[in-house]
C-alpha cells in the first residue's frame, strides 16, 4: 500500500516511469476553451473507457476500465496547453441505492504512481469496495499520465579510497546541481517543470470528479497521499465526500523542517529495534545490550566517514547507509529484517562478509539497478514546484544543509546528517514556485489515522487536527507509517482502525470523539 523501497521511501520519493496507454484507452481531448468558458470543457469531457496498460496485468485481469483525463497544463490558463492523466475504474458491484459515488485515491510520495492502488486497497475495503466506484491515477507528469523524463544521470567519477563528512556534503551537492540541471535540459522541461505542484494535483482530482459526472468525491491517501486529501478539502471543501487520511504532517511546516524533525523520532526508533536486536543476540551477534547494538551502528558509520567499503560495486558511504537504515525503522515488523541487513554491514566494514544475506544482497541488486538514479526525481519535481507545504519550503543557501547537518549530530548522531542534508535539488532549481504554501483551516468532516511512534511525530499530525477543525483522529501507539490496511503489506493489522474506516466510508457518521485504538500483538515472524 505505501512507497517503502528502502532508496525511494526513504525520502517519500518513488520513480518516474515513463509510458502512454493504448490509444483506445485515450480521453477525448475537448476543444481548447476559451477564457470565458473556463474549465467547462474540462469538466464535461467524455472519456473513452479501454484496457488498462498493459504493464497492469493485475488491473486487466480484475476487470478494471483505463482511460486519460485532459486537464490544463496551467489552470492559470485553460485556454493553453493541456495534459493527460491517466486513471483507473473498478466500478462498484453493489445494488444501485446502496452505492455511494466514486473513491479516488493516493499512495504517497510525492512521486507515487497510483494507476492501481485501489486494486491493491480492495481487500482492505472488504464490502466497502463494492459500494464505489474505485478510481486510481497516476498524478500528472508521472506514470502513464503526461511524463516529465530527466536526461540520464552520468556516470560518476571513480571515488577517492578515503572521505569525509564534508566530502561527503560537497558530493551531495554536486549531485543536486547535476539533477537539477539535467531535468531542466530535456525536452521542454522547463515549460512543464512550474507547474507540478501539489495544488495542481488536487485541481486535476477535481477534473477527475467532475468528467466521472460526480457532483462530491470521496478519498483515501497514505502519507503524502494523507497531505493532498487535506489539500484538496482546503481548495474544494464543498466537493468533499468522506475523506480519509492516514499518516499526515504538520500543515505549519515545509517539507525540509519534516525532515529535520523526523530524525529524533527516527532516533527512538533504532533504540527500539536496538533493544529487541539485543535480546535476540544468539541470532545477530550485534551487541547483548542496545546500547552495545548502537555503538555497532555509530561505529560502522564512523569507519564509513572515513574510508567507505564497496560491496558488488556499490560504495557504501555514510550518506547512504543512513538512508538504508531510517526507512525499514518505520515499521516495528521489520526489525529481524534490520537486523539482518546490519549484521552483514557490520561483517563488511570488519572485513568478515563471506556471502550477502538475502536482505543486503536485494539492497545491492536495488542500488546497482539501472533506475536508481532517477528513481527519486518523480518526488523531486514535486518537492520543487510547490511553495511550502505539503511538499516544498526548501532552503536556497547550501551551507544552511551543512550548517543543520553538523548541529544535529549531537543529539541524533545516526539521522541528524541525513534528514538535516540536501534531499531534493530544489536550491539549483530555474524557477521559483508560482504559489505560495496551502494554509489548512477548514471544519470539512476528515477521519484521520495516525501512528503514535511513525516518523512523522504525533504531535504533526495533531497540529493537522486542529487545523482541519471538522475532523476526528484515530490514533495507535505503534512504530508505523500507515495504520489502515496493514496486513495488505504483510503489517500487523489495527482491526479497530480498519473497522473505523470501513464504517466512515460504508456510509456511518465519524466518531463522536477521538479515539484510540489499541496497539495489536507483532505478527510471530518478527520475535
Amino acid at each position: 500500500m505505501r512507497a517503502t523501497t528502502t532508496a525511494t521511501a526513504g525520502l517519500g520519493l518513488a520513480a518516474v516511469l515513463v509510458g502512454g496507454l493504448p490509444a483506445q484507452a485515450s480521453a477525448q481531448r475537448p476543444a481548447a476553451p476559451t477564457r470565458a468558458a473556463g474549465l467547462a470543457a474540462y469538466e464535461q469531457q467524455e472519456l473513452n473507457w479501454g484496457p488498462c496498460p498493459t504493464g497492469q496485468k493485475e488491473l486487466n485481469e480484475a476487470g478494471a476500465r483505463c482511460a486519460k483525463v485532459t486537464v490544463p497544463l496551467d489552470y492559470a490558463d485553460p485556454g493553453g496547453r493541456t495534459i493527460e492523466i491517466a486513471v483507473s475504474r473498478i466500478k462498484a458491484t453493489a445494488p444501485a441505492e446502496k452505492r455511494r459515488g466514486v473513491l479516488l485515491t493516493n499512495p504517497g510520495g510525492p512521486g507515487g504512481t497510483g494507476l492501481a492502488y485501489t486494486l491493491a486497497l480492495r481487500p482492505a475495503l472488504k464490502d466497502v469496495a463494492g459500494r464505489y466506484d474505485l478510481i486510481g491515477f497516476d498524478p500528472r507528469f508521472l506514470g502513464e499520465s503526461t511524463p516529465i523524463a530527466c536526461d540520464p544521470a552520468p556516470k560518476p567519477p571513480p571515488p577517492a579510497p578515503t572521505t569525509s563528512p564534508r566530502a561527503d556534503f560537497e558530493a551531495s551537492v554536486r549531485t543536486a546541481r547535476q539533477d537539477a540541471r539535467r531535468c531542466h535540459e530535456h525536452g521542454d522541461n522547463r515549460a512543464l517543470l512550474p507547474h507540478a505542484s501539489s495544488r495542481n494535483v488536487a485541481r486535476d482530482m477535481d477534473v477527475i470528479r467532475a468528467a466521472l459526472g460526480r457532483r462530491k468525491l470521496s478519498y483515501y491517501g497514505v502519507s503524502y497521499g494523507a497531505d493532498l486529501g487535506a489539500t484538496y478539502t482546503q481548495m474544494f471543501p464543498r466537493r468533499a465526500d468522506r475523506f480519509v487520511i492516514d499518516s499526515v504532517t504538520d500543515p505549519a511546516a515545509t517539507q525540509y523542517e519534516q525532515f529535520r524533525r523526523s530524525g529524533a523520532p527516527a532516533e527512538r526508533a533504532l533504540d527500539e529495534w536496538a533493544a529487541w536486536t539485543a535480546r535476540n543476540h544468539t541470532t545477530y551477534r550485534l551487541g547483548r545490550t542496545a546500547a552495545q547494538v548502537r555503538a555497532r551502528v555509530e561505529r560502522m558509520l564512523t569507519q564509513a566517514e572515513r574510508r567507505p567499503v564497496t560491496l558488488a560495486g556499490q560504495r557504501m558511504t555514510a550518506p547512504l547507509l543512513r538512508m538504508i537504515l531510517k526507512q525499514p525503522l518505520t515499521q516495528g515488523e521489520n526489525d529481524a529484517r534490520t537486523a539482518s541487513l546490519v549484521r552483514d554491514l557490520v561483517a563488511a566494514y570488519q572485513g568478515e562478509l563471506t556471502e550477502p544475506g538475502p536482505e543486503l544482497a536485494a539492497m545491492l541488486k536495488m542500488l546497482n539497478s539501472p533506475e536508481v538514479a532517477d528513481s527519486m526525481l518523480g518526488g523531486t519535481i514535486f518537492m520543487c514546484g510547490d511553495g511550502g507545504w505539503p511538499a516544498g519550503g526548501w532552503p536556497a543557501s547550501t551551507e544552511t544543509y551543512w550548517k543543520n547537518s553538523v548541529r544535529s549530530r549531537a543529539t541524533e548522531p545516526v539521522f541528524g546528517p541525513f534528514v538535516n542534508g540536501i534531499t531534493a535539488p530544489c536550491s539549483f532549481f530555474e524557477q521559483p514556485p508560482r504559489e505560495p504554501a496551502v494554509t489548512v483551516d477548514n471544519d470539512v468532516p476528515v477521519l484521520m489515522l495516525q501512528a503514535k511512534r511513525d516518523h512523522t511525530r504525533f504531535e504533526d499530525a495533531l497540529a493537522m487536527h486542529r487545523a482541519l477543525r471538522g475532523s476526528r483522529l484515530v490514533a495507535t501507539d505503534i512504530r508505523a507509517h500507515g495504520v489502515y490496511g496493514r496486513d495488505i503489506d504483510g503489517l500487523t493489522r489495527v482491526p479497530c482502525a480498519d473497522r473505523a474506516v470501513n464504517a466512515y466510508l460504508g456510509g456511518g457518521a465519524l466518531p463522536e470523539r477521538d479515539m484510540e485504538c489499541p496497539a495489536p500483538a507483532r505478527t510471530s515472524h518478527t520475535d
